[in-house]
């Protein structure tokens, strides 16, 4: 059920607000948020039914966990907060990796590999990474009596499921126990609604169109001994805007869903292609993934405070991590270090 689907915009999303209006009235809003969570758990199911036990026993069992963490003292808490990352990305490495790494062990040993990759279950590197931020938030006591709705909320909700935001809990929790007189605003259905008709026409109009350029060279690059220069540029520079129009779509569309509902989540684009360099790229694209890795990830592994040495290394390996984060292949590999390498050569151009 895609954002721009027929059955999303005219049947899920009407249902939605109306199923959430009626909750309101007669329930109050905490029955209207667990509706909302239920309405986001039938939408993860749309995709794939088998896959919603695997969703509510993760949001479960690291909602008990993040229970636990935020009870016990620092030193306890610390394993048990090693015992749910080990979990979390057990779970999304086997999902995701094993098929990548089993492949390429049995290749260096000279063997042939012929397991099947297990399908990937919607959003898990999303989710994951919810999860894995609520328990790092709950380590650090700012747990805040947050109730099982609204943390199986904050992790289902349907707007930032399928790519995002990465949203921390400080920036959506906080919001499910404000007091509201009504189900709905004006101003926020009426900026909702704009963000999402901006973002349809990004995807539909621009990234679909776009696609057109795209699809006869990249969809058939192995069936042609070669392909004209002039048709291979075309079909990369508009895969640039192609992606860009699609991600950035999206995201947008996360963004005027979830105001539609009275709830703001952090923005995820800010015109990366007008960036200065590629660090300021970074700092316009996916932001909210670049500021997860930063946060925990480069700064625990110590940033730039331990020398320009070790602050190299830092930036190689996050990267590295981001790329295989994008997807199980060594292109996703490379690409991150690539990335890596111009952001190292970026810092010691600016010293």
């Amino acid at each position: 059920m895609l954002f721009n689907s027929g059955i999303f915009l005219f049947a899920f999303l009407p249902l939605a607000m109306l199923g959430f209006a009626l909750a309101f009235r007669w329930r109050g809003l905490e029955s209207a948020w667990a509706w909302l969570a239920a309405a986001s758990v039938f939408f993860y199911g749309w995709w794939n039914p088998t896959h919603v036990p695997l969703l509510l026993a993760s949001v479960t069992l690291n909602y008990l966990l993040a229970r636990r963490l935020s009870q016990l003292g620092s030193q306890s808490s610390r394993w048990l907060l090693v015992a749910g990352v080990v979990i979390n990305l057990g779970l999304l490495g086997w999902f995701k990796y094993w098929h990548f790494f089993a492949s390429n062990v049995a290749a260096l040993f000279g063997h042939e590999w012929h397991g099947q990759p297990l399908e990937l279950p919607l959003g898990i590197s999303f989710f994951t990474f919810h999860q894995l931020t609520y328990l790092l938030h709950c380590r650090a006591g700012r747990d805040q009596g947050t109730s099982f709705r609204h943390y199986l909320l904050y992790v289902t909700f349907f707007p930032q499921l399928i790519a995002g935001p990465i949203v921390r809990p400080h920036e959506m929790l906080p919001q499910l126990k404000q007091p509201r007189m009504r189900a709905f605003a004006w101003p926020n259905i009426s900026v909702g609604l704009t963000l999402l008709s901006l973002s349809l026409f990004k995807k539909m109009v621009m990234a679909d169109s776009v696609a057109a350029w795209v699809a006869p060279v990249f969809d058939h690059v192995h069936d042609v001994p070669s392909v004209a220069m002039l048709d291979a540029w075309v079909a990369v520079l508009a895969y640039t805007l192609q992606l860009y129009f699609d991600f950035s779509g999206y995201s947008d569309m996360a963004l005027g869903l979830a105001r539609m509902f009275g709830v703001d989540l952090p923005a995820n684009f800010f015109s990366p292609y007008k960036a200065c360099s590629i660090v300021d790229f970074w700092r316009r694209w996916h932001i909210t993934l670049s500021s997860f890795l930063r946060d925990y990830l480069y700064i625990p592994l110590g940033g730039s405070r331990k020398g320009p040495v070790r602050r190299s290394v830092n930036l190689i390996l996050v990267m590295f991590i981001g790329g295989l984060w994008h997807g199980a292949g060594w292109t996703f590999a490379l690409w991150g270090l690539w990335h890596g390498f111009c952001l190292l050569i970026n810092h010691l151009s600016t010293q």
